[in-house]
């Protein structure tokens, strides 16, 4: 079952790796596109579309879940079925 879940990562970020970990615990597909540090261009469009800042940040669709504490809190409240669910 595809969840069309995507995260965007930097490299050596610890909430990146526990994001993606989290995922794979729960069974669940994900797309991740991997950010560098000095692509201004890719960050100030996904800041565009997020408001967001900081890495990761996670989308199911279009839908912003935010990024490691709001999948963690997710994950608290139903270990991630809403994710699931289509």
């Amino acid at each position: 079952m595809a969840q069309n879940i995507k995260i965007y990562t930097m490299e050596y970020c610890p909430y990146c790796v526990r994001a993606k970990k989290l995922l794979v615990q729960r069974n669940i597909s994900y797309e991740e596109i991997t950010l560098s540090d000095d692509d201004d261009a890719a960050w100030d469009a996904l800041t565009a579309k997020s408001g967001l800042k900081t890495a990761p940040q996670i989308f199911q669709g279009d839908k912003l879940i935010g990024g490691y504490t709001e999948l963690a809190a997710l994950d608290a409240k139903d270990q991630l079925q809403s994710l699931k669910a289509e």
